[in-house]
């Protein structure tokens, strides 16, 4: 194998002669500044994981450019690695093509590549995975003080369609936490609210709206069609019906909780049709009432907490839809603010569970 260094007037030459250019820089990059013509524009971390999709194989010869130089040789090296065997660096990269008067072309790019150059851009995600974000459905029950930072990233993530369930209106109390309404919102229902603010944020994703409290007899209707819930509530009971019915379907959920300076985070998929245990009454066996589990009304919190708290339900639920790194599946997290402490517990299934275990009805 060999990777050679060429100057960009050699590339122009080579080039013309049929030897395949790559862009390897970013969209923004690529909007920017344009691209050298008839350059194949891929981004490096693509072009490193779906190498094939690219380059027909090892023994195909191809030029490697990036903006100024460095990045080209790295993405060089890794794909020698993977066993093609000619490989042109351009030194200079478009820098060099620009000083030297070659010729350029514009890119166009569309509002999806540049909305989401960051995260395409990792290799862990890709544009198929930015895709299959587009394509996920997610079910968001509270538009409060976990669901606000939640709904937000998930929707600034590109997940495509976010359905919201909130029967509450918008207090002078919620505001100190409850980051998707403002002022202007008092009085309104949180849901409208919040549609119009994750939709100024992203106009390009499907915001659905239930003004309605989750019940056992209802919570069903909602989770059809359904990728991923996640439970943005402050009371057990609600917790319980969530978690009984993804269990019925498998399901997985986030679960998020707060009290005061503390909080706690972790995933359930259980699945009663595969006999796959672990769920919130395992953890939980006996269901709580309402009075006897205190909200934020009642016990208050530090109004960052639930901002935290919301924040790795979105990063649980990203790593969920894109089945990537490894979730909070079997282990609960907590969090204490005050001293700022993680703390992990490992969870097992409770065979006896009566929602998902061997006897479960």
């Amino acid at each position: 194998m060999a990777i050679t260094l060429i100057s960009v007037e050699q590339a122009h030459a080579l080039q013309a002669n049929g030897l395949p250019l790559f862009d390897i820089r970013e969209p923004a990059e690529w909007a920017a500044s344009g691209v050298p013509y008839g350059a194949r524009t891929v981004t490096k971390s693509e072009l490193e994981r779906d190498t094939c999709h690219h380059i027909t194989g090892p023994e195909q010869a191809f030029m490697l450019s990036c903006g100024g130089g460095k990045r080209a040789p790295s993405c060089a090296e890794a794909l020698a690695g993977q066993g093609y065997l000619t490989i042109y660096v351009v030194q200079e990269g478009m820098r060099g093509w620009l000083a030297s008067g070659l010729p350029v072309q514009a890119y166009v790019a569309d509002d999806f590549t540049l909305r989401y150059a960051r995260q395409i851009q990792l290799p862990q995600i890709g544009l198929s995975g930015q895709q299959r974000l587009a394509k996920a459905r997610v079910l968001m029950v509270g538009a409060g003080g976990l669901g606000s930072p939640c709904a937000f990233y998930l929707a600034a993530a590109g997940v495509g369609h976010l359905t919201l369930i909130d029967d509450d209106t918008v207090a002078l109390s919620n505001l100190q936490r409850q980051i998707l309404h403002t002022n202007d919102n008092i009085g309104e229902l949180k849901v409208n609210s919040a549609k119009a603010r994750l939709n100024a944020l992203n106009p390009s994703i499907d915001v659905e709206i239930h003004n309605d409290r989750v019940t056992r007899s209802n919570f069903s209707n909602y989770i059809k069609n359904i990728d991923l819930v996640i439970d943005g509530t402050d009371n057990f009971n609600t917790r319980y019906v969530i978690s009984d019915a993804c269990s019925e379907l498998g399901i997985p959920w986030v679960y998020g909780a707060v009290y005061r300076f503390e909080g706690q985070v972790s995933v359930f998929h259980a699945s009663k049709p595969e006999q796959r245990g672990l769920c919130y009454r395992c953890l939980f066996p006996e269901g709580d009432t309402e009075s006897s589990a205190p909200n934020c009304t009642e016990a208050g919190v530090l109004g960052v907490a639930p901002g935290l708290i919301g924040v790795l339900q979105a990063t649980e639920a990203l790593k969920c839809l894109l089945d990537i790194g490894e979730t909070l599946h079997g282990r609960l997290l907590h969090v204490d603010l005050l001293g700022m402490r993680f703390h992990e517990t490992k969870l097992t299934a409770d065979p006896e569970c009566l929602a998902c275990g061997q006897f479960a009805v």
